[in-house]
């Protein structure tokens, strides 16, 4: 089997600008389809009111701390968590590297990266939607079949979708492995924020409380009290935003494949 060069662990200056700019330009839109049924932001709030009425839900619901979070994660989950990865015994062939990120390879073209990342990007808006229906409904009817959305139900769904981006978009163990670590730290990733007043979770969405768990007394106790304070079991999330991050993570591993193609060979 022909042995091709491995990556660097750091994106190119030019795709490191290119994912960035694309989750700060396009990430708090998506992220606009949701949110305003799961979380209200308390710090630097930005609203964006749709021209078509004023009954429809605000074009973009977001804060301007968002925009340089996204902007940031994106090159992370879209570039190195991926290269990070590829250190695991994965199955060469089926590394995200050699096929997805070597610009010499003649059966992905920079066209053919550029529409898997359109739909990549339009899969996520569509998952991330999704999640709106659900958390907004208490039970759905498919024909004779009535669905009640408690939060098992909504993961399911929400999983069965996100399994169904994959299996179109990606189907390398490498994206797995990395949207999958997203969806159970991406919410994780949260509590500081929430702990500092950044947004929080409206109570018909918070149904989440990882840090619940921690026994009192001990080393870890006192670390995470002194990093969230001594509320910090009551910090809630929302699950049903796990699946969402798996979404994003492929979305991002598309358009970084899609942006390093563009770099010029040296």
């Amino acid at each position: 089997m022909k042995t091709l060069p491995k990556q660097p662990l750091l994106p190119p200056q030019n795709t490191a600008l290119r994912l960035g700019a694309a989750g700060f330009i396009v990430g708090p839109f998506v992220d606009s389809l949701h949110n305003q049924c799961l979380l209200k932001y308390d710090v630097a709030p930005i609203t964006l009111p749709s021209s078509l009425s004023s009954s429809v839900d605000p074009l973009l619901a977001s804060s301007w701390v968002v925009p340089p979070l996204l902007a940031f994660a994106y090159i992370v989950l879209g570039y190195i968590l991926p290269r990070i990865i590829e250190f695991l015994p994965i199955p060469k062939e089926d590394r995200l590297d050699e096929d997805d990120f070597n610009e010499n390879n003649e059966g992905r073209n920079t066209q053919q990266l550029r529409n898997k990342a359109l739909l990549a990007v339009s899969s996520t808006a569509a998952v991330i939607k999704l999640s709106e229906v659900l958390q907004t409904h208490a039970s759905i009817t498919l024909g004779s079949i009535v669905l009640n959305m408690d939060a098992g139900m909504k993961l399911q769904l929400m999983a069965l979708a996100d399994v169904c981006q994959w299996v179109i978009l990606d189907r390398t163990p490498a994206a797995l492995i990395a949207a999958t670590v997203t969806a159970f730290g991406g919410p994780l990733s949260e509590l500081p924020f929430v702990s500092a007043g950044f947004w929080e979770y409206i109570p018909q969405a918070a149904d989440y409380t990882p840090l619940a768990m921690i026994q009192p007394g001990g080393a870890v106790e006192g670390l995470i009290s002194s990093a969230f304070g001594e509320n910090y079991r009551d910090l809630t999330l929302s699950s049903i935003t796990g699946p969402c991050y798996f979404a994003v993570t492929l979305d991002a591993i598309a358009l970084a494949r899609y942006f390093y193609s563009m770099e010029e060979k040296k």
